[in-house]
């Protein structure tokens, strides 16, 4: 199972992972992004271009999908005006072992981080606007990759 979903609305870690579960491996591993509000920060909002950003997502999936030896994956990524301590992203992965559930779900989120096509735009509470620019830290984190 392989399954990518970009979106505007909310949804469950818990009924992700609960799909993962039951596929029968012996590890599931998860990462779920929230928006932090550093700095003021009133809103995130992402901007995307339909179509083209789920085959990228769909893509960066096939990926690990063919490096490891994964039973499914769920990969969930919000679009749209998000508030702090809000969820933006999920990532499940399930395997057999351990191992291959945790890589692979590092993986999927480093290059999600440096290679999935969205725009951010910061919003902080005195009004004032920005776009937010790629950090040398996440593509220093895909590169192991």
């Amino acid at each position: 199972m392989i399954e990518v979903r970009v979106q505007a609305g909310r949804f469950i870690p818990g009924e992700e992972l609960d799909r993962l579960e039951a596929l029968g491996g012996g590890g599931v591993a998860s990462f779920t992004g929230i928006v932090r509000g550093e700095g003021d920060l009133a809103s995130l909002t992402l901007d995307h271009y339909p179509g083209m950003t789920e085959r990228m997502l769909g893509a960066i999936a096939d990926q690990a999908a063919a490096r490891w030896p994964l039973l499914g994956l769920i990969v969930v990524h919000r679009f749209g005006e998000m508030a702090p301590g809000e969820r933006i992203v999920f990532v499940g992965t399930a395997a057999r072992h351990r191992g291959a559930a945790l890589e692979a779900c590092a993986f999927l989120i480093d290059w999600l981080k440096t290679r999935a096509p969205f725009w951010k735009r910061e919003r902080f509470a005195d009004g004032t606007t920005g776009w937010v620019a790629p950090r040398a830290a996440d593509d220093e984190a895909a590169s192991r990759w």
